[in-house]
């Protein structure tokens, strides 16, 4: 057991470190490197890049090296893309956002296999059920890698606030922020002034190091697959080709229920798209300044761990529907509020209510969403979830694509659209599963299985 837990906590230390890094620089793309739209087309590269990655890579590149050199191999492509934001251009920046979303996929697929794999080893010798220790090393991976987007946050909300060349914002900039937004660099407009390069270069050499630090803790603390785990990992890699993998995922769309569900999939995408690119550049970074774009997103991150939690515990007693309707009703009041509200500096603490109640609702739409799927589609999983991640990963393509493009109340209005569809397609499943088991209580214990959903952000 000592052997096996010490390679959890390789991995989750590993993990935390990487994405301490990852998180960071994904909060800040916006603000950042506003110019031109290069940060959130970057972040839009690295979700299409992952659908793709998706499909084909994670049993190519783990049959071939092992679960323990794809981890180590797929971290060094969130290392590239940190070294890409050192001169940040289109020639550097999109290349590298496309490597990322390239090792994203192998990186997830291995670790997932590799703690089944030692789940399962420990249970046989132990005597014990396989899926109960499986569920306890997922449970310390997710408690120690859910803090990591407090630690990145924080690190660049501590480093940006040294800067002192404090600049008053007049009330003319102001009204360039929020919903009516100007279309242009908000970094320049705001109480501090754009962040030194030698500020940008300590935080990018802080959350760099702090990646390769995760691949060496890898390379030299985590155990390879032993010969006699061998067949184990053959049995889990055994996995379709990438024609067939393609097709059943499409071939799924006949259910009609999936594709009722493809906007409330596309959803997730949506708003954590317009949390990250969008709220943190009209709102934070314009009215406030770029150091507290950190400390919202700490805000957002705390909540949202906590929320998962809790909603994956109560769901049993609620039933999804009350939790869909909260997350619904919850986002729609942010979405028109935030299209009434003027952001201004003496308003600090409405600047986290918003991201508090986006972690609040962004938590059901994980945990619900996900367990939805394992309920309805039980039978066909892999492609079920390979639809999931397909949709929602276009969700934030989608999001991140236009951002730069339109003005912010045209994506709330966007927003509030797909929210309203995507409701009532839920509603119309809903009412399927009702009408084809009459008597059957939609609310069951099957629906709290959702919390390790945070996979879906990479």
């Amino acid at each position: 057991m000592e052997r096996n837990l010490k390679n959890v906590l390789v991995i989750s230390f590993g993990f935390l470190l990487l994405f301490t890094a990852y998180g960071g620089l994904q909060s800040l793309q916006s603000s950042l490197h506003s110019e031109e739209g290069l940060g959130v087309a970057s972040l839009s590269v690295v979700y299409a890049a992952l659908i793709l990655s998706s499909m084909f890579l994670p049993p190519i590149l783990i049959k071939k090296l092992g679960c323990k050199w794809t981890i180590a191999g797929s971290m060094c492509c969130y290392i590239v893309f940190s070294l890409g934001n050192f001169y940040a251009s289109w020639y550097t920046l999109i290349p590298t956002s496309v490597i990322l979303g390239l090792g994203g996929a192998p990186l997830w697929s291995a670790k997932c296999t590799y703690l089944t794999i030692a789940g399962n080893s420990y249970a046989e010798k132990a005597g014990k059920n396989g899926k109960d220790i499986i569920n306890q090393y997922f449970g310390v991976f997710f408690l120690i890698f859910q803090s990591s987007g407090i630690w990145g946050n924080l690190i660049s909300s501590l480093i940006f606030s040294q800067a002192s060349n404090k600049v008053e914002i007049s009330e003319e900039n102001l009204a360039c922020c929020g919903a009516y937004d100007c279309l242009t660099d908000t970094t320049n407009t705001t109480g501090l002034a754009e962040p030194s390069n030698s500020l940008i270069y300590t935080l990018l050499g802080i959350y760099t190091a702090s990646g390769v630090l995760a691949v060496l803790l890898i390379v030299i603390f985590l155990d390879q697959i032993k010969p006699d785990q061998a067949e184990t990992e053959k049995e889990i890699l055994e996995t379709p080709s990438f024609c067939s993998t393609f097709l059943a995922t499409f071939q799924h769309l006949k259910d009609k229920r999936q594709c009722l569900l493809i906007p409330l999939t596309m959803t997730s995408g949506f708003e954590q798209g317009f949390l990250s690119g969008d709220y943190t550049k009209t709102y934070v970074t314009c009215a406030l300044g770029i150091h507290y774009v950190g400390y919202v997103m700490i805000c957002f991150s705390s909540v949202n761990s906590l929320c998962s939690l809790l909603f994956g515990k109560i769901s049993q007693f609620t039933g999804r529907k009350l939790l869909f309707a909260l997350a619904a009703v919850t986002n729609t009041a942010c979405i028109i509020a935030l299209l009434l509200w003027k952001p201004h500096p003496k308003q600090l603490a409405v600047f986290f209510v918003f991201p508090a109640l986006w972690g609040l609702s962004d938590a059901i739409w994980q945990t619900q969403t996900n367990g939805l799927y394992g309920i309805l589609f039980e039978k066909h999983k892999e492609a079920a979830f390979a639809n999931y991640r397909l949709w929602e990963s276009f969700g934030f393509v989608i999001a991140f694509g236009y951002s730069t493009k339109l003005q912010v109340y045209i994506k709330l209005y966007i927003l509030l659209s797909v929210l309203v569809l995507s409701m009532v397609m839920y509603g119309a499943v809903e009412y399927l599963e009702a009408k084809s088991s009459p008597g059957t209580p939609t609310a069951t214990k099957k629906e709290n299985v959702g919390p390790l959903t945070e996979e879906t952000d990479m």
